[in-house]
């Protein structure tokens, strides 16, 4: 993997759209992320074919088309793109480019995870208006149990009640609720520990 002052210029040249920057970072990290990825969705990641053709496709749309942030430590990066590369692939579609050609992912802002944002207090729900806090709140949803993950977006991205979404994933009402509302504090301490500059943190919560 390239040092640490090179992994962050390649995510912003990734970022302004120079297509060697995308290619060097695919090949730094395609093997790891494949290997990661492989070991925690196991079957479900087998039965799609050709493990690294699967890994690689969700790597690009995670790169071109998913929450835009620039770290410098490579473990750091490496960690969070397999993060999204396990839920690009338990979607099994291309989220990322659906929510680009809806119009949903034309923000500019490019997060620095090196560098901490001043804490604000406004909560998460509202602040989500915000194209910038969009950004920030799509990376931490990434940092989620799948199944929180799920239930968040299922109620605030399509708007399912809690019966349907119960439905969808099988929990039934109460459970959908019960893992709403657990979901919720953990988002927002998802979005702290980022905004923060806690990375190591986060990402270490994310894989307990």
């Amino acid at each position: 993997m390239p040092d640490p002052d090179r992994t962050g210029i390649l995510l912003r040249r990734c970022h302004e759209g120079d297509g060697k920057a995308l290619e060097d970072l695919l090949a730094h990290s395609l093997d790891w992320v494949r290997q990661r990825v492989s070991r925690r969705l196991g079957p479900l990641l087998r039965s799609k074919g050709e493990t690294v053709d699967y890994v690689q496709d969700a790597m690009l749309a995670a790169l071109r088309y998913g929450p835009r942030f620039v770290v410098s430590d490579p473990d750091h990066f490496r960690r969070l793109l397999a993060r999204i590369v396990e839920n690009v692939l338990r979607d099994q579609h291309d989220r990322y480019a659906a929510q680009r050609r809806g119009g949903d992912a034309k923000a500019e802002t490019i997060m620095d995870l090196d560098a901490a944002v001043p804490a604000s207090q406004t909560r998460p729900s509202q602040a989500a208006a915000a194209s910038e806090m969009r950004q920030w709140m799509a990376l931490a949803l990434e940092l989620l149990d799948a199944t929180d993950r799920k239930v968040l977006l299922l109620r605030e991205q399509e708007g399912l009640n809690f019966a349907e979404i119960g439905e969808r994933l099988g929990i039934g009402e109460t459970g959908a609720r019960m893992r709403y509302t657990r979901a919720v504090p953990k988002l927002a301490e998802r979005l702290r520990q980022l905004r923060a500059g806690k990375v190591r943190d986060a990402l270490t919560d994310a894989d307990a």
